[in-house]
């Protein structure tokens, strides 16, 4: 499939790209070259082969969510730096308004 010069621009147009002379003659070629690829590429594909996203099976491995005891507040705070009100204490880093 062949574009015309006038078809390049107009898709150089749409897509907002200023281009020359020298360019659309340049690229009027290329992207008939890869129009005609698209077509190949359309012609391979047979009614009997289902589309597909990947090339392998895949499933999501996950574990059941499941309940399970966690560790005791008072062990992590005791590892925390600054401690106040029973939450970690640190540095405001945004100031106040006001």
């Amino acid at each position: 499939m062949a574009l015309s010069p006038d078809e390049v621009r107009h898709v150089a147009r749409l897509a907002r790209l200023a281009v020359t002379d020298e360019e659309v003659a340049a690229l009027s070629p290329q992207l008939s070259d890869i129009l005609g690829y698209a077509e190949q590429v359309g012609e391979v594909a047979a009614d009997d082969v289902p589309p597909t996203t990947h090339p392998f099976a895949l499933t999501n491995v996950t574990r059941p969510d499941e309940r399970r005891p966690s560790t005791a507040r008072e062990d992590i705070l005791a590892a925390a730096p600054s401690v106040e009100q029973d939450r970690f204490s640190v540095p405001r880093i945004v100031a106040e308004e006001g």
